[in-house]
């Protein structure tokens, strides 16, 4: 009798064991940023947002599944070397995901590659509006240039005549540049001039030079934000041309939130269009602001690559949860582009099922004192803002 029982038991407890193999399930997140050279905090922006996100949420997992982060740095705008790192998550790592990346000539790099493998690529950042249309394994949390730039041009061109435009030399600025004209100039606006700045190490007073010598109502601008938006506004602060009477406007980025301590008085009235303020006067941003400080420290600001990534890592947990961890590529981005938070830090958001973009407020927001500090405060609403290049050329 004792010999069954312990058979049994024994019985029982392989069963257990077999059963717990077949359902735990580890989870691999490939993520790519960049955290070494000029631009590295915008690395460490987005990884804070991932791992808190990771943090707040393990239990929301099911039973037996686990996360597990596997990140690369691609030092910067590299597409040969984000392509190479991407390659090795995904044949050597085996990641069930890819996510991150800052640039989008990496995202573009990438997207061949995601395609052959069936591997779901989360794009946290990368703002350029061809990225979607490379590859139906890509879902954008973050942005569009097209979707801040073009209802700036039309805010612009309710109020001013003259628009002088410099932007970064990459696909997103050549997207903003775009985007922003086709708004002012339909609005009856003239843009008087325009330059493409260099990506890395630029620096700005020449460009900002050239601007104030053009004469114009405003200067539009694009860069991609980090250390690059205290030096650009330093430049437009330094040669004077608020004082000669020009409005400094452009997207988000020229004012990154964790920026503006370091930018003086330079900022004070400009004028930005983009989808994230950490003056958000929001339940779902206090919650997140008061988490990130409990995490990071009283001094530690998000922005809006903080967000971009905290919200597709939700996306990412919807997906696990959905599939209870078992994770099946086309079954995954099935359930993306349905995907939908009420409560973002940002606003309401959703993926657009037809182009795998992210629908979202876009906010006019003008940079102001309050309480003794910068902050980018929303002064209007443009809600559920698509990526206006697809609507313009079709959904590609």
């Amino acid at each position: 009798m004792k010999s069954r029982t312990a058979f049994k038991i024994g019985l029982g407890l392989v069963a257990s064991v077999l059963a717990m193999s077949a359902t735990a399930q580890t989870v691999k997140i490939g993520f790519i940023s960049t955290y070494s050279g000029p631009m590295a905090s915008l690395g460490e922006e987005m990884e804070r947002a991932v791992k808190l996100y990771m943090k707040l949420n393990g239990d929301k997992l099911p039973a037996g599944v686990k996360v597990e982060l596997v990140a690369r740095d691609d030092g910067g705008p590299n597409p040969d070397k984000g392509k190479q790192l991407a390659q090795e998550l995904i044949v050597r790592d085996h990641v069930n995901f890819l996510a991150g990346v800052v640039w989008t000539p990496s995202a573009i790099a990438i997207a061949p590659l995601v395609t052959e493998a069936k591997v779901p690529f989360i794009v946290m950042n990368a703002g350029g509006s061809v990225i979607t249309t490379l590859s139906p394994y890509i879902v954008r949390t973050s942005f569009t240039l097209w979707q801040a730039a073009y209802p700036m041009g039309q805010w612009a061109a309710k109020k001013y005549k003259r628009a002088y435009i410099a932007v970064s030399d990459f696909a997103p600025g050549h997207d903003s540049e775009a985007a922003f004209e086709k708004g002012f100039v339909t609005g009856g606006g003239e843009i008087v001039g325009r330059v493409r700045m260099p990506v890395s190490n630029p620096d700005f007073i020449p460009f900002m030079q050239r601007a104030k010598d053009a004469k114009p109502d405003i200067v539009f601008s694009f860069i991609p934000g980090g250390v690059q938006s205290t030096q650009i506004m330093k430049a437009f602060g330094d040669l004077g041309l608020a004082k000669a009477g020009v409005k400094f406007v452009g997207t988000g980025d020229i004012v990154s939130d964790e920026e503006l301590p370091n930018m003086g008085d330079a900022p004070l009235g400009a004028v930005t269009a983009h989808h994230y303020s950490t003056a958000g006067d929001r339940p779902a941003n206090k919650a997140f602001l008061a988490a990130w400080h409990k995490e990071y420290g009283a001094k530690a600001t998000p922005n809006f690559l903080s967000v971009a990534s905290y919200d597709g890592m939700d996306a990412i947990y919807t997906a696990i949860r959905e599939q209870n961890g078992k994770i099946d590529p086309d079954q995954t981005i099935a359930i993306l582009k349905n995907y939908k938070n009420p409560n973002s830090p940002r606003g309401p958001i959703a993926i657009d099922p037809e182009t795998r973009d992210i629908i979202q407020n876009e906010y006019i927001r003008e940079t102001r004192r309050v309480n003794g500090e910068m902050a980018n405060v929303e002064i209007e609403t443009i809600p559920d803002a698509k990526d206006y290049w697809k609507v313009f050329n079709g959904k590609k």
